[in-house]
């Protein structure tokens, strides 16, 4: 098989010893090649490239945002995407069953490829972009530009980094005085949202090892599950993380708005409002319109035994 090894050199767990190491455990079974990542955008140019060029699998050493440009890359065509764990995170590789541990993940996907687990998934769009495992809209996409902001720490300090930055724009960054947007889509709607999380998959993200669950519906071969906070007082959050943490499924309240397995949706601010792409902070908008792809992204997938 022709394979892209594609890496992001600045990702958080990426080491020279790793990408050889990876590398050379690839390249036992198959053709490869190798590229490195150079700037924002340029993961996406080169799997599209591969897939134009007959490259069967694009394996992805880097963190979640290299994973989603590629993935961008490769939607709609027959060319397969191969997640390997080179991030703070690593939420979709896991997600789906790989280790955290990078080569251990690459011998995992080499037993995959042999026994051709690979298989169409659904992809989540929004304002043109195709995401892997969520969108968030409102409060975690300021604190994802918090902490971009200091992306020099990410590689170091990753967790640490992420947990000063929720407190920091919790206390300093994001307007919780008033409802920010309007959540609509044909099973219902309101208009009191604080913090709106569309989810192609869950749990929402892992703290240290810890799986943070907030829609267990979501899942590659459903629609998208959307999870509204209709209150962010302390109280309220309080209480949410400790059952979230606790491994309480979260449930439709006043405070919480939950609806799964949608084929589109409309979140619309009552001002601009900040929103992230798998952990890539995108700007603020006035509106996004998300739609449901089904079986647009041929993928890798472990072998559970």
């Amino acid at each position: 098989m022709r394979i892209l090894l594609l890496v992001n050199g600045s990702a958080s767990s990426v080491t020279a010893r790793t990408r050889v190491l990876i590398q050379t455990a690839l390249a036992e079974h198959h053709d490869v090649e190798l590229a490195m990542t150079s700037r924002r955008g340029h993961a996406s140019r080169l799997a599209r490239g591969a897939a134009a060029t007959g490259t069967e699998l694009v394996a992805v050493l880097g963190g979640d945002g290299t994973l989603n440009e590629a993935a961008n890359g490769l939607a709609g065509t027959e060319c397969a995407l191969a997640p390997l764990p080179g991030g703070s995170t690593n939420v979709f590789a896991r997600t789906i069953g790989l280790a955290d541990d990078p080569l251990e993940a690459t011998n995992q996907i080499i037993g995959a490829i042999a026994a051709d687990s690979i298989e169409p998934i659904g992809l989540g769009e929004v304002a043109g972009r195709y995401f892997l495992f969520h969108c968030g809209n409102g409060f975690d996409a300021a604190v994802v530009e918090q902490v971009e902001r200091r992306a020099a720490l990410k590689r170091y300090a990753g967790h640490p980094l992420f947990l000063w930055a929720g407190i920091n724009t919790w206390l300093r960054h994001y307007d919780r005085s008033e409802p920010r947007m309007k959540v609509e889509h044909p099973l219902g709607c309101i208009d009191d949202s604080y913090f709106t999380i569309v989810l192609n998959t869950d749990p929402y993200t892992y703290l240290g090892s810890r799986p943070l669950s907030l829609a267990p519906a979501a899942k590659l071969h459903n629609g998208l599950s959307v999870v509204a906070l209709r209150n962010m007082s302390l109280d309220t959050m309080s209480k949410l993380l400790r059952e979230l943490f606790q491994g309480k499924p979260l449930q439709n309240s006043d405070d919480v708005y939950i609806a799964n397995d949608i084929d589109t949706l409309t979140v619309t601010g009552h001002k601009l409002f900040p929103y992230q792409l798998d952990g890539d902070y995108l700007g603020q908008v006035a509106q996004l319109n998300f739609k449901w792809r089904p079986a647009l992204l041929r993928l890798v997938k472990p072998i559970h035994e």
